[in-house]
């Protein structure tokens, strides 16, 4: 067993009070700081307050202390690989200058101990410090110096981006359900839509890579045409308030195109996953942040 303490802190020129209010929106859907899309979203399952409970992507947690405007302690459930705690304060320094502290107190056992090095670490440490930035952005105007990404986050990013699920083509998905009569095959694939991320499905057609055909857009969803060897295909994208959803249908009107989809379609399912994958992450890391978002919406007032 390993105790692991972790501290992050920063001075931001903003009083107090004015990050107090940004720490109380914490989960909240117009959370100002938690650094979305680039990273999973925090999620409780009521508003912010002692025993809510909830999580951000695989890490699970709930709150067993807060004072609003000044400090929120998350506590982790036993068993989960980082028993412990973790703590976000604001303390005063005066009239317009504030600390923001992040304190990370755990035991990890086991594996745990290599993964907290290797893997966890660098990854936690690059998400407090863009909360920081984006608290920066929305309580001062601007970040002095925003985080960067090393190599290694980078890398361990693209590794633990969230996988595409399959699904049944949904009901809302009117357009694919009329497009193909009968069809032969047809498959779904979905991602949650992050903060920030686009709702027009336009935006997500990068997912196809080539420049298909639009045959129709109605009520989110965006239908391609997307023939090929002699097989009636189509696919589109439907975007509802919370998911992005790749859909698919094949029918085979000949020997020839029956024979051609029956290798194509061993191979499909990996292609049509890593290409809403890729352009689901790509997306996210070209949205703006929720400070960015914050600061474009209500700009912090000069300052004499």
């Amino acid at each position: 067993m390993t105790a692991v303490r972790n501290v992050h802190e920063r001075v931001i020129d903003a009083p107090a009070a004015a990050v107090g209010a940004l720490l109380d929106r914490l989960s909240a859907t117009d959370d100002p700081i938690f650094p979305t899309p680039a990273w999973p979203r925090m999620r409780l399952d009521r508003p912010l307050a002692v025993g809510a409970d909830g999580g951000h992507g695989r890490i699970r947690y709930h709150v067993t202390a807060y004072e609003p405007g000044s400090r929120v302690r998350f506590d982790t459930p036993p068993g989960g690989g980082l028993d412990g705690y973790h703590e976000l304060t604001v303390a005063p320094l005066g009239a317009e200058r504030c600390r923001v502290r992040h304190v990370l107190e755990c035991e990890v056992r086991g594996a745990g101990i290599l993964q907290w090095g290797l893997v966890i670490r660098h990854l936690h440490d690059t998400m407090i410090e863009e909360i920081f930035d984006n608290i920066e952005r929305a309580a001062a105007g601007g970040v002095a110096r925003p985080v960067r990404w090393s190599p290694w986050v980078r890398l361990l990013h693209r590794l633990t981006w969230a996988r595409p699920r399959a699904v049944g083509t949904p009901a809302e998905a009117r357009l694919i359900r009329s497009s193909v009569d009968r069809p032969d095959y047809v498959d779904a694939y979905r991602v949650d839509l992050l903060p920030g991320l686009p709702r027009d499905p336009a935006a997500w057609t990068g997912v196809l890579r080539d420049a298909f055909p639009v045959l129709a857009r109605a009520d989110g969803e965006l239908l391609m045409d997307v023939n090929t060897a002699g097989l009636t295909a189509r696919a589109s994208i439907l975007v509802d308030d919370r998911h992005v959803t790749l859909n698919t249908a094949v029918k085979t009107d000949s020997p020839r195109a029956r024979a051609y989809w029956g290798v194509v379609k061993l191979v499909h399912p990996v292609m049509a996953r890593t290409m809403l994958r890729r352009t689901h992450r790509a997306l996210a890391l070209a949205a703006p942040s929720a400070g960015e978002r914050a600061q474009a919406q209500s700009p912090a007032p000069e300052r004499s």
